[in-house]
């Protein structure tokens, strides 16, 4: 299937040299690898730079508000089961007002996929410090150098019991549409977390920086221990499908509660809620 099928009408935006662009033409290759029906995907974009993504892609989209976009893609998914669903977001969208939703979509593991953009910066309003920029790196409002430690989101993934935990990075564009395409194949909540320089605003987590670091290594997915150890390194960022599992997804255990209550008529479902 081409991919080119799947390219709306509206060119990216972008600054020159910006790592959206990657995981942008990544996406695409995935859903030309997956062979789907752009009628049948639904595209979830949250607030940032990366947030644009889903008005450059030529299926179902919505672009919520900041920090919603597990909350909208779920309520997608449970709308209509038969739907493949991606959520699309920056660390700050992710991470920042939006981490709270992953840890409660991680324990529902409804099947979904969720890529996040990690520039550790919030790009789009000028160069803040964001959830993921290191501590002491000097931003527009950390003049002095940030006073916070950064998250780990990878570990903060394996932690949740995420069922599904990918790293790739932008300069791989190849490598990523791969780790996508596989998530989207993962029957369960899966995340892909992309590192992502941003080449206005951070002059830290630079493509030289990622070049010195990345690792792209062959890893035991089923291991979650050694998926921890990786996540400790903190001179290496390793590649690849760290961590997988397998368990009921949202949808299974939701049929299920369905059949029970299908089998009771109307009046008696409301007399279990008499007191």
């Amino acid at each position: 299937m081409k991919l080119d099928i799947f390219k709306s009408t509206k060119d990216p935006i972008w600054c020159v040299g910006c790592g959206d662009f990657s995981v942008y033409n990544a996406l695409l290759r995935a859903l030309a690898i997956r062979e789907l029906d752009q009628k049948n995907v639904a595209l979830v974009s949250g607030i940032g730079c990366s947030g644009q993504i889903a008005a450059y892609v030529s299926v179902n989209g919505f672009h919520t508000i900041h920090g919603r976009v597990l909350p909208t893609a779920q309520a997608i998914k449970y709308a209509n089961p038969k739907l493949t669903v991606i959520g699309a977001g920056g660390d700050g969208d992710g991470l920042g007002i939006g981490g709270g939703h992953i840890s409660h979509t991680a324990k529902r593991n409804p099947d979904i996929t969720y890529i996040i953009m990690d520039n550790s910066i919030y790009g789009l309003t000028k160069g803040q410090a964001s959830p993921t920029t290191p501590c002491e790196q000097k931003t527009s409002t950390t003049p002095y150098g940030n006073f916070e430690d950064n998250l780990n989101p990878i570990a903060m993934y394996l932690a949740y019991d995420v069922s599904f935990v990918a790293q790739g990075w932008t300069l791989e564009p190849q490598g990523l549409a791969e780790l996508i395409a596989q998530a989207i194949e993962h029957p369960g909540f899966a995340i892909v977390h992309v590192r992502d320089p941003c080449p206005t605003y951070n002059k830290v987590m630079t493509k030289e920086y990622l070049k010195e670091r990345v690792v792209k290594g062959t890893y035991d997915p089923t291991n979650k221990l050694q998926a921890f150890e990786l996540s400790q390194d903190s001179e290496k960022i390793h590649i690849g499908v760290l961590y997988k599992t397998f368990k009921p997804t949202a949808e299974q255990r939701l049929d299920k509660i369905r059949e029970k209550a299908g089998k009771k008529e109307l009046t008696e479902i409301f007399n279990e809620f008499k007191v």
